[in-house]
């Protein structure tokens, strides 16, 4: 019997590298194809005939190492994606973003509960960037665990991870997966120190249903 949970990616770190990695990784891609169709054109026309404007060994030089790196932080941003995720262990729940990994144990949990994005983070009252993320995100359906207490000091928590993690300043974290469903139904389970079977994520996704709409809704 399975003792431990999928890995459920966190849809806000998703969301937001979803914006920035196939941006940085064209910007990447036109440097290092700039600098090279140059000198390629460079060695193949003869003289006072080539299309392109040359560049300089030194300057070419600096534009392609700067691609290159650039490309090399695209794929970082793209790797990232997957370095995002919750995931429910015997005993504990695991929560790994890009900047930062911990664990929380059940002894903390006071009930979970699930409220949509908009009603938790509602847009008009955030302004900038952060109404930018959340608008498409707004439908969705977070899961909500309410703790006794932060298991790391909450400056640190507040300082690595997403704003949209927390509602308010009271001990708590928001989670966003894409199958809140099978994720509060493995969380439960293994909560009360059950097991999950191969079967279990469909047995319990009525069970995991029911369980949060006895749940009060902020």
């Amino acid at each position: 019997m399975a003792n431990k949970g999928r890995r459920y990616p966190l849809l806000i770190y998703r969301h937001m590298l979803n914006r920035w990695w196939p941006a940085v990784m064209a910007l990447g891609f036109v440097l290092v194809g700039w600098v090279g169709a140059a000198w390629l054109a460079e060695w193949y026309f003869p003289p006072f005939e080539n299309p392109i404007p040359t560049i300089p060994t030194t300057p070419g030089a600096t534009l392609l190492g700067l691609g290159i790196l650039t490309v090399a932080v695209g794929f970082a941003l793209l790797f990232m994606r997957s370095a995002a995720f919750v995931q429910p262990l015997e005993g504990y729940l695991r929560v790994s973003t890009p900047f930062l990994r911990f664990n929380i144990s059940y002894k903390r949990f006071l009930r979970t509960y699930t409220a949509s994005m908009a009603s938790l983070f509602p847009p008009k009252s955030l302004s900038g960037w952060r109404r930018e993320i959340i608008a498409p995100l707004a439908s969705k359906t977070a899961v909500v665990v309410e703790l006794r207490g932060f298991p790391m000091s909450p400056n640190v928590l507040r300082s690595f991870l997403s704003p949209f993690f927390f509602k308010d300043k009271t001990p708590h974290i928001v989670l966003l997966v894409n199958d809140w469903l099978r994720f509060s139904a493995e969380l439960e389970s293994l909560r009360s120190g059950g097991t999950l079977g191969k079967n279990s994520p469909k047995t319990r996704r009525r069970v995991g249903l029911l369980s949060n709409l006895n749940e009060p809704r902020k």
